[in-house]
């Protein structure tokens, strides 16, 4: 009985840990949208239209959005290596690769 309590208390642990970045997510998304319909920002499509086909022979990840510094982060893995590229998200122009 004591394993199944610290089993689920583990789990739910875990499971609140893992609610904020989804939050967080949220957040990116509706200020990348508001920046997008007034104008200021690609969308992200665009961005990753450009971007995604040169890195040949990597997993794309995913992106993350900087509201503040109108910047795109796609996050890429190429076997045991992350790597960022970050894009302003105004021009669509690639302006750091790390990783």
């Amino acid at each position: 009985m004591l394993n199944r309590t610290s089993i689920f208390a583990g789990l739910s642990a875990i499971a609140l840990l893992t609610a904020f970045p989804a939050d967080a997510r949220r957040g990116e998304q509706d200020d990348a949208r508001q920046d997008m319909a007034a104008g200021k920002v690609k969308s992200l499509r665009e961005i990753e239209a450009s971007v995604v086909p040169r890195m040949r022979g990597m997993q794309y990840l995913g992106p993350e959005y900087d509201p503040s510094a109108q910047v795109y982060r796609l996050k890429f893995i190429n076997r045991d290596r992350v790597i960022f590229v970050d894009v302003d998200a105004r021009t669509g122009n690639v302006l750091r690769q790390r990783g």
